[in-house]
């Protein structure tokens, strides 16, 4: 039973990424795909599936019977108020926008303690989460996109350490310059920005004017890595 489930891209890739052995925190897991997914074919050692709502925990614990990982450990709790430091050594928290997975973190200050390792896949609002992490004491190991159901998803591996970003850093990726989908992910971040900006333009109000100076400023960083995208990559 347990080798039919499929993981989506967006998961897959979060599985590739857990080591071999690990002590698996998911927060937020819904379904628990990848917690179980990951006990069945014994990559962790123990796994902790958390979710704030009943219903989504319900189903998570249905699926571990199903697909025979009843040693995953379903809790219900916001964030990682239902965990500890020592229970986990691999936190993933995916699926949700950026800004909530931050203030995740913020409410959990052992995550960057050094001895935990962060596996974060934000929906939405990622440059709020690169900088909240570049300001609280957290560094990007890694970062690849992924695409999945007609959408491109970025993935972070972080640790505890410092990193500074530029500003198209912050909105374009720290680490992914050299990604296939770099180019497609700048391009369509530089023509969200194009809109707003437009939008903003049409504004008499000052304030709107000021946020579309802001946000020119971004576009033009963008523009750049796009450039040095394409330099790196031969195109």
């Amino acid at each position: 039973m347990a080798k039919r489930l499929e993981l989506t891209p967006r998961l897959r890739l979060l599985a590739d990424w857990v080591p071999q052995g690990a002590k698996l925190a998911d927060v937020g897991t819904d379904h628990a795909y990848l917690p179980v997914w990951l006990t069945v074919h014994g990559r962790v050692s123990s796994a902790i599936a958390s979710d704030l709502r009943q219903g989504p925990l319900q189903r998570a614990a249905e699926h571990c019977r199903l697909y025979g990982a009843e040693t995953v450990d379903c809790r219900l709790a916001p964030g990682l108020e239902a965990v500890s430091p020592e229970e986990a050594d691999t936190v993933v928290i995916a699926g949700m926008g950026g800004e909530t997975i931050a203030s995740i973190l913020a409410d959990a200050p052992w995550t960057a303690d050094g001895a935990h390792t962060l596996l974060l896949q934000p929906m939405t609002h990622a440059e709020e989460l690169r900088r909240f992490l570049m300001d609280h004491g957290y560094s990007i190991r890694r970062e690849a996109l992924v695409y999945d159901r007609g959408t491109i998803y970025p993935v972070m591996e972080v640790t505890a350490g410092e990193m500074t970003l530029t500003e198209g850093q912050l909105w374009g990726g720290a680490k992914l310059l050299r990604d296939p989908l770099g180019d497609r992910y700048l391009i369509e971040k530089i023509i969200r920005l194009q809109g707003a900006v437009a939008g903003l333009n049409r504004s008499g109000v000052e304030k709107d004017r000021a946020e579309a100076d802001r946000l020119r400023d971004i576009l033009t960083a963008l523009l750049e890595m796009r450039e040095e995208w394409r330099h790196d990559n031969g195109t």
